[in-house]
């Protein structure tokens, strides 16, 4: 059978590491082991804001989109609410009709300035994959995608530190039936929380009142997926992201800002049978590794790398930008997202600028892999914000 599912297959595996040849990179064989996870969707960035700075966004400012980077900035939040709606085409090197879709946003009740409720919705489509029988006798067409949507709650513990959780449903729905042979997958579920917290403080610097913020974000800590009726299961990609942003004032009117955000997964490493003397050894361990619970994972992943503990710091991303915003108004960015080879080579530059009105603003990224074979090259993102406190006094001034 030629079963074109495949596609959609290759499709993940491109995101999820950028493979190369190892005569092109000086990379061993036995050094490239990138961790894997299910639902890898989940780890891609979203708004145009964040990627533009090279995935940077633990500690930055709050904005509509801090769902997805720290939920507790919300707190800390300049406006008693917002929306936004962000669009990714990926992988538009290799096919047109993949995208991300992702909707934000947050409330302040009330006159209460100290908590906030948010919640989003991503939306992953997958296009449009056929699957085939024989030499070419179409069985069915498909159209995968991936779904989660959150709630979240973050609330301050005092004048600068605030902290939040979200709950998360999954949904992975890759399946398919051949009606010729009864071959199947099913579709995926899965829960899973998120932990955060943010600080923010404002030092004085000679006679310049700057910004200096920190903050921490565990990400997608839940149940496993499986694609097979349970016969295999796997782990969620969660991730332990954490971050400082340093703001200054340049003049009146003009700031800048430089952050730097280090990224984890707490996923333990699947077992390779090269890496044992014996198939009974790699057996048992491989059987452990698919029966470990998400949790024992995270204490796991930072310690089961075969390398050792130069393997476990080739684990950790490194993230770095900077933002020039004039009068809030006008924004510029750009930044760079590192990634060992050995876990995948996503490394990008990523550029971008931003426009704000009274009530919307408009965001745009573009990302330059340091790669030429990679598909993540050339990537854009766009994201639209809407301010609840601009809206309303615009909507006051039109009924005077």
């Amino acid at each position: 059978m030629n079963n074109r599912i495949y596609t959609l297959l290759f499709a993940f595996v491109l995101f999820h590491a950028n493979v190369m040849k190892a005569e092109e990179n000086d990379i061993k064989y036995n050094e490239f082991n990138p961790v894997t996870t299910g639902v890898t969707t989940l780890s891609i960035a979203p708004d145009a804001r964040g990627s533009s700075m090279g995935n940077l966004g633990v500690a930055t400012d709050p904005d509509m989109n801090s769902q997805f980077w720290n939920p507790s900035k919300y707190a800390f939040g300049y406006s008693t609410g917002g929306l936004s709606l962000s669009y990714t085409p990926w992988l538009r090197k290799i096919v047109n009709d993949i995208f991300l879709a992702n909707l934000s946003g947050y409330w302040k009740p009330g006159s209460n300035d100290n908590q906030a409720f948010s919640a989003s919705l991503r939306y992953f489509s997958l296009g449009e994959v056929s699957t085939y029988y024989g030499e070419g006798a179409n069985v069915q067409t498909i159209n995968p995608y991936e779904f989660a949507i959150d709630l979240g709650y973050s609330r301050k513990l005092s004048e600068k530190f605030s902290m939040g959780v979200v709950l998360r449903y999954i949904l992975s729905d890759l399946s398919y039936q051949d009606t010729q042979t009864g071959e199947s997958n099913s579709a995926a579920s899965a829960f899973s929380v998120d932990l955060s917290g943010y600080y923010t403080t404002y030092p004085m610097i000679g006679r310049s009142e700057c910004q200096f913020s920190w903050g921490f974000d565990l990400s997608n800590v839940g149940t496993k997926v499986s694609y097979d009726h349970g016969a295999n299961n796997a782990f969620l990609p969660t991730n332990l992201r954490l971050g400082a942003n340093f703001m200054f004032p340049l003049a009146d009117y003009n700031t800048l800002s430089f952050g730097l955000d280090l990224n984890k997964l707490l996923v333990p490493t699947k077992p390779r049978e090269r890496d044992y003397e014996t198939t009974e050894a790699y057996e048992e361990a491989k059987e452990k590794w698919e029966t470990m619970s998400p949790i024992t994972g995270i204490f796991k992943s930072f310690t089961d790398a075969p390398g050792g503990a130069k393997e476990e710091l080739q684990e950790i991303g490194v993230s770095f930008g900077a933002e020039y915003a004039y009068n809030q108004q006008f924004f510029l960015r750009a930044g760079y997202n590192y990634e060992n080879a050995n876990k995948g080579g996503r490394s990008y530059f990523a550029f971008g600028a931003g426009f704000s009105l009274n009530v919307v603003q408009l965001d745009a990224s573009y990302m330059l892999a340091t790669a030429q074979s990679s598909p993540l090259d050339q990537t854009l993102r766009f994201s639209l914000t809407f301010d609840m406190d601009g809206l309303r006094d615009l909507l006051g001034k039109r009924r005077k």
